[in-house]
């Protein structure tokens, strides 16, 4: 374990044309790295092979938010200078928190226009983190008018235009709320669904909304010093009881995602059942965290330097992880939102 852990501890090289900058065009035909927590010994799969790896008394734990339309393109009403809203968080009905640019030109009081007036939006309150707080102005449904006027907000790492929206979503997202998709699950097909349910797995879902706080890269260089974002997350008393008896019934919990680990060890107690609850976390989870509730992980590949990857390395040990990142640039996985994936767990090779 390290003593001091220093972002430039998580460090890799990732050359640019490995950044995979569009879908592949079937979802469960991504690449699988599997690999094992406590070795160096890996196999090259195919996701849709990942009932291979599953047992009966197994519970697939899955993060069922959805992406809203989140960027808003529009005008300031006094000047008519071109401005750019992200809608991170609803605070109140009408009120979120957003990123705004350019922020200079946005100061408390100012009126925005989206649609040419089908929306407007008041800046309210400057925020700490730069971000705004703003009041949206409107007749109808909020969410329709959103729907109309709202792109889908991609990753800053992806350059290419998405040309079907719903394949930045998964195929059981329901609850909108993200800013971002929890991107391990975009390759499940409902197939591959049906063929984890037909062996006898239960698949329960959570929810955690995913803020674009996930690609902000870490600062500081101690990571001590780092504060986490926060995000909202809900665990129902069903979801509990369900994760809980698969725990009893000598199950694993397997996670998909990182957003679903986060949810399940923000609720978890120590020995390792979780309890229904919701509200902001904030978990920070990086090495030297004991894993209470994660048995086995699906994830995608993510960016250096990043919180994902090192909750990874809190999972599987961050020279195994590292290793893992080296083997699949040398293999030419793809990366990141629109890559290919690994499974980490005991044993699995």
């Amino acid at each position: 374990m390290l003593s001091l852990m220093r972002t430039s501890d998580f460090n890799y090289t990732l050359p640019p044309e490995l950044i995979a900058q569009t879908p592949i065009s079937q979802r469960d035909a991504s690449r699988m790295l599997v690999c094992n927590r406590g070795s160096q010994m890996r196999q090259n799969r195919i996701f849709r092979e990942l009932p291979d790896f599953l047992r009966p008394q197994d519970v697939l734990v899955i993060n069922e938010t959805r992406v809203i339309p989140a960027r808003l393109l529009g005008i300031k009403v006094e000047t008519g200078v071109p401005v750019e809203f992200l809608l991170l968080k609803r605070l109140q009905p009408d009120v979120w928190e957003a990123m705004v640019k350019p922020g200079r030109r946005l100061r408390e009081g100012a009126l925005v226009s989206f649609g040419e007036g089908l929306l407007q939006a008041r800046v309210e309150e400057n925020l700490a983190d730069g971000t705004r707080k703003v009041r949206f102005l409107y007749e109808g449904l909020f969410e329709n008018i959103l729907e109309t006027l709202g792109e889908t907000p991609l990753p800053p790492y992806i350059h290419e235009k998405l040309s079907d929206r719903e394949r930045y979503q998964t195929v059981y997202a329901k609850q909108d709320g993200s800013a971002a998709a929890p991107t391990a699950g975009l390759h499940f097909t409902r197939e591959v669904l049906d063929r984890i349910r037909n062996i006898g797995i239960d698949i329960v879902p959570v929810l955690l909304h995913v803020g674009l706080g996930t690609f902000r890269p870490v600062k500081e260089v101690d990571l001590a010093d780092h504060a986490m974002h926060s995000e909202y997350y809900e665990v129902t008393l069903e979801a509990a009881d369900r994760i809980n008896t698969a725990r009893t019934g000598g199950g694993r919990i397997v996670c998909v995602g990182t957003t679903s680990v986060r949810t399940l060890e923000t609720v978890a107690d120590g020995r390792g059942f979780v309890h229904p609850g919701s509200g902001e976390t904030s978990i920070f989870i990086k090495p030297g965290v004991s894993f209470k509730a994660c048995d086995m992980l699906l994830t995608n590949f993510h960016l250096p330097q990043s919180t994902l990857l090192m909750l990874i390395s809190a999972f599987m040990g961050r020279e195994n992880a590292l290793s893992a990142y080296e083997e699949a640039v040398r293999e030419r996985y793809r990366f990141f939102s629109f890559g290919d994936c690994m499974l980490i767990g005991e044993a699995l090779v």
